[in-house]
């Protein structure tokens, strides 16, 4: 990476930008990966009075799941790079009337935290999107208390998640977006298996366990996905302005293609999301 400040600047600057995004979209995505966002709770194993940190923790639909479980006289750290989606986390435990959470931008690779002052962290689809993930476990190692747990979810294969394969690819065929360098932080950047292994060890974890998770994404239509997608990626959002009609037309008829296999008889689409969940002890 050639300037990873300003990697850093850009992914908190569209990260704002697409909270709006992640807010409305917010229960579609919790009811698929409401199975990979209970075995993060339940392997960090909160208990009464512990203080459990989330990070990028977006709308924080994890992070919530843990509040009531640290009570009495635990709380949740709610955090994000991005102060937009930190609001939409605030907004969310408000809703809820969730009272024991704290809500706050931070930096997952500069944690401003107190060495070994959490009892648990939780970080559902973050890692993988930094500039210097092993800056990340180094800084998650640093803030635990001694025993505490980390417990994170990334992506596996592209080709295994056609939840968002079906439009990346189309985008790609049609050149509207420019391919990634190798290396470059994203969503599939811990796909290959041993990936999440190593980075814990290097950071010193202990007790690693580290397993694939398979749900599902269900729409009432192929136009609700695109729409949905639309709201929800960075990269989508930035583009679909820019196309023209026919340009729109062309990448909505590739993404149809796409979509074939997975459409059902009533017209509603079923998507595989497949997932690496992990558990680490400090």
């Amino acid at each position: 990476m050639d300037d990873p400040d300003e990697f850093r600047d850009q992914a908190r600057d569209k990260w704002d930008e697409a909270a709006q995004g992640w807010e409305k979209r917010r229960a579609a995505f919790q009811r698929a990966m409401q199975p990979v966002s209970m075995w993060l709770v339940e392997r960090v194993a909160p208990q009464p009075g512990y203080t459990i940190l989330e990070l990028a923790a977006g709308p924080a639909d994890t992070g919530l799941l843990a509040a009531e479980l640290v009570l009495p006289g635990g709380k949740v750290i709610l955090t994000d790079t991005s102060e937009q989606m930190v609001e939409v986390a605030r907004r969310r435990a408000d809703e809820l009337g969730i009272r024991n959470v704290e809500a706050r931008q931070m930096d997952a690779e500069w944690m401003d935290a107190e060495t070994a002052s959490v009892d648990g962290v939780i970080c559902r689809f973050g890692y993988m999107l930094l500039a210097d993930p092993g800056a990340a476990f180094q800084e998650t190692r640093r803030i635990l208390r001694p025993g505490g747990r980390v417990t994170l979810a990334t992506w596996r294969a592209f080709e295994d998640n056609p939840w968002t394969a079906t439009i990346s690819s189309a985008l790609k065929e049609l050149e509207l977006v420019e391919p990634a360098p190798p290396g470059e932080p994203g969503p599939f950047a811990f796909a290959e298996p041993g990936t999440i292994e190593r980075y814990l060890e290097d950071a010193g974890f202990d007790d690693i366990v580290v397993q694939p998770l398979d749900t599902t994404f269900v729409f009432a239509s192929a136009d609700e996905h695109f729409e949905h997608q639309r709201d929800m990626s960075p990269t989508l959002r930035s583009v679909v302005p820019r196309l023209s009609p026919a340009d729109h037309t062309r990448l909505r008829d590739v993404i149809d293609v796409n979509l074939e296999p997975y459409l059902q008889p009533d017209g509603s689409v079923v998507l595989p999301a497949r997932v690496w969940v992990a558990a680490a002890t400090a």
